[in-house]
């Protein structure tokens, strides 16, 4: 446009005048629209870099959406999608911090109830005079909750690394009876003590695919739920099959069951149904949810008060 102001100068000295006039003019309209539409640039660059900050605060809620053509718009647009992405991502955060603060605030619950009778215990037990038989209640009361704290430890340990995806299962085809055994064995004298009767019903020949050791544990979190409510004398059954889509492995039992509004909790951690005992902590069923569903795996429980609950677990032939 300078070039053209100059042109047109010369125009009019050798030239027609009216002809260097308009082209002069036309050279001043494009020099005026110029530092209009650049001084509009610079607004609007200003605005989005203020947008920006606010964005680096902390305040999401901005639409910066623009309609119109030009690279400023897809700018904007861009701009845009990013806080979206970062709004999504504060809030992600923002939950996982409420649920650390939860589980931290649970797990010291859970620790402070043993702690602080052991503690009482120990005071007790410092007493001299003390005869033997309450000397030794006490220290055996402190072996069980000693116990109950490593087993707590233990199961959260273990939930926190398949939350965090650090654990690798294993992919095996292995047979179900042989993993029912295996997820017996730490509840057979439990359910002796308690006169429970045991069937298994189900082919030799049935198998699924999964973790031998972390299933069976699994399974044997749910054996002890079902021995845990089931009264003296009850009955347990464990019946498995499979058709071409999964395997189903079934646990019954005929307990207390579990009230209709516990249910859609069940699986929860450290959630306690108006039924569990007084030494439930409620990470047991949780441990087996993701134990189960960290494998591909689905769990499902049917139940109704005084008539007993029933876990469904499913393991599928292939991955869906």
């Amino acid at each position: 446009m300078v070039v053209i102001s100059v042109i047109a100068t010369i125009g009019a000295y050798f030239y027609v005048t009216a002809a260097a006039f308009f082209t002069m003019l036309t050279a001043l309209l494009l020099i005026t629209c110029t530092l209009l539409f650049t001084a509009w640039r610079y607004r609007e660059i200003a605005k989005l870099s203020s947008y920006i900050r606010k964005i680096s605060s902390g305040d999401y809620s901005l639409d910066l959406r623009d309609n119109r053509e030009g690279e400023l718009s897809v700018l904007k647009n861009d701009i845009y999608k990013v806080t979206l992405k970062l709004a999504e991502q504060s809030s992600l955060l923002q939950q996982d911090k409420v649920q650390l603060t939860n589980a931290i605030a649970d797990i010291s619950h859970q620790l402070k109830t043993p702690l602080t009778s052991m503690m009482v215990m120990t005071d007790l037990l410092k007493d001299a005079k003390l005869d033997e038989e309450k000397r030794t209640e006490f220290t055996n009361s402190i072996s069980r909750q000693l116990e109950r704290i490593e087993w707590l430890i233990s199961s959260l340990l273990k939930v926190s690394k398949i939350d965090a995806g650090t654990v690798r299962f294993k992919q095996e085809v292995i047979s179900v009876i042989s993993l029912v055994k295996k997820a017996l064995e730490p509840v057979l004298i439990p359910m002796d003590i308690k006169e429970h009767t045991l069937t298994i019903e189900g082919e030799e020949t049935v198998t699924c695919r999964c973790d031998l050791n972390w299933t069976a544990e699994a399974l044997t979190n749910i054996l002890k739920n079902c021995v845990e409510h089931t009264p003296q004398g009850g009955r347990i059954v464990i019946a498995f099959q499979e058709n071409p889509l999964y395997t189903e492995i079934r646990i019954r039992d005929d307990g207390s069951g579990i009230a209709k509004e516990d249910l859609p909790n069940i699986f929860k951690r450290f959630y306690k149904g108006k039924n569990s005992s007084d030494d439930s902590v409620g990470i047991g069923l949780n441990l087996s949810y993701s134990i189960i569903t960290a494998q591909m795996g689905d769990i499902e429980v049917k139940s109704k008060e005084g008539e007993g609950t029933d876990f469904i677990v499913k393991f599928y032939k292939h991955i869906i």
